[in-house]
């Protein structure tokens, strides 16, 4: 028997997505009961395989039977976050009849057609992507691009602005669902022969949920093995959507504000707070037509040092626009101070992505020793 994805607190009658244990004490009082309001939803989820009964759901969302995908799962937990759909159930079956009887149809069926929720992605000819995208979408990316944006308004309580949710829109598409339409896809991440291979992604975990071969892969036993992927894919959804809103965007405003009062022309720029602030700067720049501009910010981190952090070339690059001098790497305390001529400079990074500082001062001094 496989084990309960272990992100998984509780099931709300076999079907409320649940959140993950965390250590702050903000979200455990946000999610006391261990249930994201968007995923309360008091009916339990059918997975069915034909011939349906009586006492199938009237709203049905059809997906292929056998070996399942980690696209196929994050698109029935998708549509099952919308209002919508939240007593929905998902037949699982290639039988066209069948398939022919159900609201939505995802990853089956050869056929595209947003207006009748047909969304299949293996037809020949088929090379959408998501506007601005260049990754051709799976089932999870075709119902994301209509669905994605009412999904984020559910699970967000509907307490952003049309614009926030576009901001997110974008955001989560990049770190989320692109490299789910990716892989079940075959595009691979990057050119050429890769170092190291990633077995921990969610398409690798949604197929270790699968029988094994030498293990009972009746019918019954692979549904339900496929619900268990439909709550592992919507809680981690819910959990970085909501991670977002409460973590990520009030960070912005922040980034912005010290992006506009930067100094040395906009090469320099100081937080008043530390905060997730690469990813809004990207944004922001692009926004505003400086993208590359700014070469190192400056931040105190929780033991009140001061940071010298040089920019990235794009956000989650580790090449840098600007990274501190080669004499400085690996060197720390009176070597360092001696070698920057800054009294008080404690160390920085052999690779020269990041540096520290005793005040706020002395790393303004440290960058602009390091501009010149």
């Amino acid at each position: 028997t496989k084990l309960q994805p272990p992100t998984i607190l509780r099931l709300l009658h076999g079907r409320g997505l649940a959140m993950a244990a965390v250590s702050q004490s903000a979200k455990r009082a946000r999610l006391a009961d261990g249930l994201h309001p968007a995923l309360a939803v008091a009916q339990s989820m059918q997975i069915n395989s034909p011939p349906l009964t009586d006492s199938a759901p009237k709203l049905k969302i059809g997906t292929h039977d056998g070996k399942f995908h980690c696209d196929e799962a994050l698109a029935c937990a998708m549509l099952s976050l919308l209002p919508a759909w939240s007593e929905a159930g998902v037949v699982r079956t290639r039988d066209p009849a069948v398939l022919a009887t159900c609201d939505a149809v995802v990853d089956v069926g050869a056929t595209y057609d947003a207006a009748s929720n047909k969304f299949d992605h293996h037809q020949k000819g088929f090379d959408g992507t998501l506007d601005g995208f260049d990754t051709k979408l799976s089932s999870a990316g075709l119902v994301y691009k209509h669905y994605g944006k009412e999904v984020i308004v559910a699970i967000t309580g509907g307490q952003l602005s049309a614009e926030t949710v576009d901001v997110l829109y974008s955001r989560v598409y990049t770190n989320f669902i692109e490299h789910v339409d990716g892989i079940d896809n075959g595009v691979s991440v990057a050119d050429g022969v890769l170092r190291y291979k990633v077995t921990t992604d969610l398409s690798s975990r949604v197929s270790r949920l699968h029988p094994s071969w030498n293990e009972d892969s009746s019918s019954a036993v692979v549904n339900e093995a496929f619900r268990q992927a439909v709550l592992l894919t919507g809680t981690e959804l819910v959990e970085y959507i909501d991670g977002l809103q409460q973590g990520w965007l009030p960070a912005r405003s922040l980034v912005q504000e010290s992006l506009a009062a930067a100094t040395d022309d906009g090469q320099v720029m100081t937080l008043t707070t530390f905060c997730p602030w690469q990813s809004h700067l990207f944004d922001l720049e692009k926004e505003q037509g400086i993208e590359g501009v700014l070469k190192y910010a400056l931040y105190a981190d929780s033991r009140g040092m001061w940071r010298i952090h040089a920019v990235a070339e794009s956000e989650g690059s580790f090449a840098t626009r600007k990274g501190l001098p080669e004499a400085w790497r690996g060197l720390r305390d009176a070597e360092l101070a001696s070698a920057c001529g800054s009294e008080g400079a404690s160390f920085v990074h052999a690779a020269g992505f990041i540096g520290g500082h005793a005040t706020k001062e002395g790393a303004l001094e440290m960058a602009r020793l390091a501009l010149v």
